[in-house]
């Protein structure tokens, strides 16, 4: 099942708003520290994928790589919707924003991909 920012937003906002706080009463700054952990969690979940591939796990990390790169996919979905929450609170519709920085890299190194 795909999932556009669209959608992502609508609900995004509202279950912010709804279950935890406001979206307007956290700073961009709030929203971009909370982003900026959860980006810190998924480059901690890549170093357990490499603990694993070393042999150098221990007890308490992912045992299999199915389950490190589950881990990796979760917390990679944290940063996305944190990133979305910062969009929001400043007014910025992500979706085309990705649109036009991907189609700016594609024009700037000539590849034919745009969105």
């Amino acid at each position: 099942m795909s999932l556009d920012f669209d959608e992502l937003r609508k609900k995004n906002v509202s279950r912010c708003n709804s279950v935890f706080h406001s979206l307007e009463s956290w700073t961009p700054t709030d929203w971009a520290t909370a982003f900026a952990g959860e980006a810190g969690e998924a480059c901690n979940a890549v170093k357990k994928l490499k603990r694993f591939e070393t042999k150098k796990n221990t007890a308490k990390d992912p045992q299999t790589e199915d389950e490190c790169i589950g881990l990796i996919g979760l917390e990679l979905a944290d940063t996305i919707i944190y990133a979305d929450l910062l969009a929001a609170r400043l007014g910025i519709d992500l979706g085309e924003m990705v649109r036009l920085k991907f189609n700016k890299v594609s024009e700037l190194y000539h590849a034919e991909e745009r969105l």
